[in-house]
């Protein structure tokens, strides 16, 4: 039964990554972050009360609630990481890069955890490794680069065509990708131990609201408060249905990762980068290059391995 809650999680999760994609055009990164934590907070309680565990609150233990709110902490630095890279890089890009948290989540697993490391999960650590790098591709920019002369750079201000801005923005996407990828694997270790002795959707829920306190701290303390009134009313359903599709992956991940074990409910989660990519090509005609589908084959490959 975890394994199709994982998978849920992986579809859930590719949805995710298209909305919040939309969602974040026109709006600073960090705010939208904040926003769509609040839709996580109301759809995760919600659900802690539909099956009653809210009565399991005051059984929670203070070692427990320790690991539950450094998870919080850890998911929340991954998401701003995460929608920062999505709003200045390609989604079939980033995706692969913040997925290859699974390797090192597999090897904190080992450390500890105690789950095991066979020949197998090797392999397909490679796989995936190698897989995300094949999948890294520098942003190509199709404008023309010398005709441009430093006034109409300064006229055009935004526009993102500029060669000089295209080439910066493709190694920062690539930074925060990282980021949100070594902040993911921490928040899968202290996840798992968090939820133990807890049920799952309670645990996901104290999770969300250490997110929701960091997301607006982050907002607050950058002073973008004021960029809430000018989100769009097409960004908020976007943001809106992110947040849906982010808890309902959250949901079923950590009821996966409540009964399986760490080392292959992550993997499988990860899937989802199947789905981002179809989805990307559909509704942004980002295209994958004959490197990064081999990248994309790898790691779908090494990822259903580790499932046998």
């Amino acid at each position: 039964m975890w394994l199709l809650f994982a998978f849920g999680s992986a579809g859930f999760a590719g949805l995710t990554a298209i909305l919040a994609k939309c969602g974040i055009k026109n709006t600073d990164s960090n705010v939208a972050t904040a926003v769509r934590t609040v839709v996580v907070l109301l759809f995760s309680w919600l659900m802690v009360f539909i099956v009653g565990s809210q009565s399991e609150i005051p059984e929670i233990s203070a070692r427990t609630l320790i690991f539950l709110v450094l998870s919080g902490i850890a998911t929340g630095a991954s998401w701003l990481c995460y929608f920062h890279a999505l709003q200045i890089g390609d989604i079939n890009k980033v995706t692969p890069v913040d997925k290859c948290s699974v390797v090192l989540t597999m090897l904190l697993a080992f450390i500890f955890l105690g789950e095991g490391i066979s020949v197998l999960k090797i392999v397909c650590m490679v796989l995936i490794g190698v897989g995300t790098l094949l999948m890294i591709e520098k942003k190509v920019s199709h404008a023309q680069p010398e005709k441009q002369t430093e006034p109409e750079t300064e006229k055009n201000g935004d526009n993102q065509s500029s060669p000089g801005q295209k080439r910066s923005g493709s190694y920062t996407w690539l930074l925060y990708a990282f980021g949100s990828a070594f902040f993911a694997s921490l928040t899968s270790i202290l996840g798992k131990v968090g939820i133990e002795g807890v049920e799952s959707n309670l645990g996901t829920a104290i999770r969300t609201i250490v997110v929701l306190i960091m997301a607006w701290l982050v907002v607050a303390v950058t002073g973008k408060l004021s960029e809430v009134r000018k989100i769009d009313r097409k960004s908020w359903i976007f943001l809106i249905l992110s947040g849906f599709a982010t808890g309902g992956s959250w949901l079923c991940y950590y009821r996966a990762l409540q009964t399986g074990p760490a080392s292959v409910v992550v993997p499988v989660d990860k899937l989802s980068i199947v789905v981002t990519v179809i989805f990307s090509y559909v509704v942004f005609r980002e295209k994958l290059s004959r490197k990064g589908l081999a990248g994309l084959i790898m790691i779908v490959g090494g990822t259903l391995l580790l499932t046998i």
